[in-house]
């Protein structure tokens, strides 16, 4: 769970940190896979051609880059609950990011949907976390276990909503007794 705790405020702990499933990767990885059969059988049909050797080189160029701005935009996708707040990060493509925060309070609802068959065998769905700020939804696809994430921010949720009643009821008590 490495997030940089310097963006934190003072007070404030991180609680969880979600993240993509691993299938998205391991998806990644098989397009690799089919990357390199590919490779193998053009350089093996052609390999007297010197043609070929460039044109190899200028795939690999592309086809690496291609994979990695894909795996980029997965591995910097996540929410980070904390005490406080919840922050969305989402990689939308490559230099262009997109951070959402909303403090608990403002949290009405958060749901989790499963659909398919991989992602009912896998254990992995949608997390949509409602809010009553400007930004209605933050909304994270491929997160695994997503039922259980989404009843552990809405456990941390109740609990910052908690502490917030004692605190405006210890604060009323002592503006009663100071009058």
């Amino acid at each position: 769970m490495s997030v940089e705790v310097g963006h934190l405020r003072s007070g404030e702990q991180v609680e969880m940190v979600v993240r993509r499933h691993w299938i998205v990767f391991a998806v990644i990885g098989i397009i690799f896979g089919i990357g390199v059969v590919f490779s193998c059988i053009v350089y093996a049909l052609a390999w007297f051609w010197p043609v070929v050797h460039m044109f190899q080189i200028c795939f690999w160029l592309v086809f690496s880059m291609c994979l990695y701005v894909g795996w980029l935009n997965h591995e910097l996708d996540l929410f980070v609950v904390t005490n406080n707040r919840i922050i969305g990060i989402e990689q939308i493509s490559f230099l262009n990011r997109t951070v959402s925060e909303t403090i608990l309070g403002q949290l009405q609802e958060v749901n989790s949907h499963t659909k398919g068959f991989f992602a009912n065998i896998l254990n992995f769905g949608s997390l949509d976390i409602q809010t009553a700020g400007n930004k209605t939804t933050l909304t994270m696809g491929i997160v695994p276990d997503v039922i259980t994430q989404a009843r552990k921010i809405n456990n941390i949720a109740d609990k910052y909503k908690d502490r917030s009643a004692q605190h405006k009821t210890q604060h009323i008590d002592l503006w009663n007794h100071s009058h």
